[in-house]
């Protein structure tokens, strides 16, 4: 088997015979790698930029596409290396473009470039507001503290502030109108 596939006319008569699944289909594999796989495999690492797996790949599948294509391959060459080194940088190229058609995908790795959504306009708008309630009266400060701050009802707010409960409301009420006000005057909308 050796020497038939070493001259150029015992090759063709190699693969004149290879049928789709016979028996001897598994010896002509084998020669192909014997013979093929260390040049090939040596071309296409070079190919693949050093990627050992990515090239074992591409030969695997060099030499499938060898397989079938049998009868193509009944030509006088003397080596099939051409044939396979050609098949081999196509699949690479192929590879290659369906890799950079589609976006990479997101392992498990952490995302370093991810961009981090403006904050600036929340911290600006939190010193508005600060200066806003700043500018409010002691008492109006204290019943929204209790209210919307510490989520307190206004009977609970009147209790704790230590005034009648219609006190609380009234203070409410004037208190979040004052807010309001202030907050207009800094161009703050609600």
């Amino acid at each position: 088997m050796v020497d038939a596939f070493h001259s150029p006319r015992g090759r063709r008569g190699l693969f004149r015979r290879a049928r789709p699944r016979q028996p001897e289909d598994e010896t002509i594999v084998s020669e192909l790698y014997r013979i093929y796989h260390r040049p090939l495999l040596a071309f296409t690492v070079r190919l693949t930029g050093g990627d050992l797996q990515w090239a074992e790949d591409v030969v695997q599948e060099t030499m499938i596409r060898a397989w079938r294509s049998a009868a193509e391959l009944e030509s006088g060459a003397s080596s099939l290396m051409p044939w396979l080194a050609t098949v081999a940088r196509r699949i690479v190229i192929d590879d290659t473009r369906r890799r950079d058609a589609r976006p990479r995908e997101a392992g498990d790795l952490p995302l370093d470039h991810a961009p981090e959504p403006d904050r600036t306009d929340d911290l600006l708008r939190q010193v508005v507001v600060s200066e806003a309630l700043k500018s409010l009266s002691r008492a109006h400060r204290e019943i929204l503290d209790e209210t919307i701050l510490r989520d307190r009802s206004a009977n609970e707010a009147a209790a704790v502030l230590g005034i009648p409960l219609g006190t609380a409301k009234s203070r409410v009420y004037y208190a979040l109108r004052a807010l309001r006000a202030a907050l207009e005057e800094r161009g703050l909308t609600a």
